[in-house]
């Protein structure tokens, strides 16, 4: 058991979901007669649900810092149809369409975030006044017509990495990608222990670590056999591309600068936050912003692989990506949450949708069962936390911010953690911040009652002023 501890990272409950994804995909696999894990249905898994992965690791730095995004389904709708009706009308080039749509994203985050971060409107009624503006404004743009996009552009969504080379029987770009994925993997290990070494902490030993690079080796091995062996004109998807330097860029961004730091420091404790030097205001609207803009962007994806923007577009896009957030580890209260998380329970939304879709279960039927899981996910985790047991879910999202060996990085604490605000602050300012006693609650009490000016973080959104 220890073992196996020391192989999956410390506590094999950590990876949960996890586990629970690799389940679903073995039961579909066995319950379809093989449909599952075949060249075809990977590039449609992929392609299908790219743009709600995207959502999702936008929306978990919103629910971090303790607001909820009910507008990225519509923001992505009224962003395509001005990219198409712009494509069409003016005839500009894919990429000077893909870079309105981006702008467009921006001004819309920069509207929303501004009513949240400098006016005090909660994210969720900010954002629910969002949704109706701009799901009325895709359609009045658009006087509720579908309008095509050129081919170029459809290649962003429902592309594939082009093939070049001598005939290995792969698709040769699939087969480089899963080369440097490999290569990374290595890479990534033997950094990982000359960190441990260098700070004084004793690595894992070399059969722990050899097993862990082997099955992640194995797994890389045969997502390259599958998608690079599909049928002729087929690899990897473009989209899949976007989102896999997505999931890198932001995984950078959230653990390792101290604008993730802040995020979760805010998210954690509002009020330590802000008494240690953060700008909450400053937070606050660039995720706010940031969300818009990665809206915007899938909202680009969805209309290139559908060929066409219409008026119906982006429907509730943001159920889909709030429980992929909370089903991958996010907590309802913020402070908590990972990229990564969320893109594993996005994929286990997905696995279900595709497997249930194989097995020939009705969509009323799918949607009960998508339901129950998100609501059994949450359930299980605030069951934990009741019975003073560590939050699986939580523990997820802990796991991979303990995992920077040798990093001076202050770690923030997952609730009510003002503490780590604290050491933020004193990181950055090169002093110490003196908090009153009850803004010094631990992970294991619950978050302090503090007066209307500086409130804890709350999950609908507080953006009262700062202290």
């Amino acid at each position: 058991m220890q073992s196996l501890r020391q192989l999956f990272g410390g506590d094999l409950r950590q990876f949960s979901m996890l586990f629970a994804l690799v389940v679903l995909v073995m039961y579909f696999q066995i319950a379809t007669g093989g449909k599952v894990l075949t060249p075809s249905n990977m590039m449609n898994l992929v392609n299908g649900n790219s743009y709600v992965l995207i959502l999702a690791i936008g929306m978990v730095m919103v629910i971090v810092v303790g607001h909820i995004d009910l507008s990225v389904g519509s923001v992505a709708a009224v962003t395509g149809i001005i990219v198409a009706l712009a494509l069409r009308d003016w005839g500009i080039p894919w990429w000077v369409g893909l870079l309105l749509g981006l702008a467009v994203g921006a001004a819309i985050g920069a509207w929303q975030g501004y009513w949240v971060a400098y006016v005090g409107i909660p994210g969720f009624i900010t954002t629910l006044a969002g949704m109706m503006i701009f799901r009325g404004l895709n359609q009045y743009i658009g006087d509720s017509n579908s309008v095509p996009v050129p081919e170029e552009f459809q290649v962003m969504g429902g592309g594939y990495l082009p093939e070049w080379g001598p005939n290995t029987g792969f698709n040769n770009s699939t087969l480089l990608l899963g080369i440097a994925a490999g290569v990374f993997v290595i890479w990534h290990e033997l950094r990982k222990r000359q960190r441990a070494v260098k700070v004084g902490l004793e690595p894992d030993s070399v059969t722990i670590a050899t097993v862990r690079v082997a099955l992640l080796l194995a797994v890389i091995a045969y997502m390259t056999y599958l998608f690079g062996t599909g049928r002729e004109g087929t690899s990897f998807p473009v989209p899949g591309v976007i989102l896999v330097v997505l999931v890198i860029i932001y995984h950078v961004i959230t653990q390792r600068t101290k604008f993730g730091r802040h995020i979760y420091a805010v998210g954690g404790n509002r009020a330590a936050a802000a008494l240690s030097g953060v700008s909450t205001r400053k937070t606050y609207f660039l995720v706010m912003a940031n969300m818009s803009v990665l809206a915007a962007l899938a909202g680009m994806i969805f209309i290139g692989r559908s060929t066409a923007s219409g008026p119906f577009d982006g429907q509730l896009w943001e159920l889909d990506a709030i429980a992929a957030v909370f089903i991958g580890g996010a907590a309802v209260s913020g402070g908590i949450g990972t990229v990564t998380g969320s893109i594993i329970g996005g994929l286990v939304m997905a696995t279900l949708n595709n497997g249930l879709q194989l097995m020939g279960v009705g969509s009323d039927m799918t949607q009960i069962i998508k339901g129950l899981v998100l609501l059994a996910a949450v359930a299980f985790d605030v069951y934990n936390k009741t019975q003073g047991r560590p939050s699986l879910i939580g523990a997820m999202g802990r796991a991979f911010q303990n995992s920077r060996l040798g990093s001076h990085e202050p770690v923030v604490a997952p609730a009510g953690g003002s503490a780590a605000a604290s050491t933020i602050g004193a990181h950055e300012t090169g002093s110490t911040a003196t908090l009153p006693a009850s803004a010094t609650s631990t992970a294991t009490e619950a978050p302090p009652v503090v007066d209307d000016i500086t409130q804890t973080s709350h999950p609908m959104g507080n953006a009262e002023e700062e202290r």
